[in-house]
């Protein structure tokens, strides 16, 4: 059987990718968090801000 690492916030093992769900289906940050409180919100807040620095510098 093949297991692929799938990126997760650090000390949960909440994937990233569910943040950018959320955001997709027009969801908002803050509901994001209430769904997933041990996701810290500095630490959702600088995913999205990193994501949003990289695809405006490609």
């Amino acid at each position: 059987m093949l297991f692929t690492a799938v990126p997760c916030f650090v000390g949960t093992q909440i994937p990233i990718k569910t943040l950018f769900d959320y955001i997709v289906k027009g969801e908002t940050l803050e509901e994001y968090l209430e769904q997933y409180p041990s996701v810290p919100p500095t630490l959702a807040a600088k995913v999205l801000e990193d994501s949003r620095k990289w695809l405006l510098t490609q």
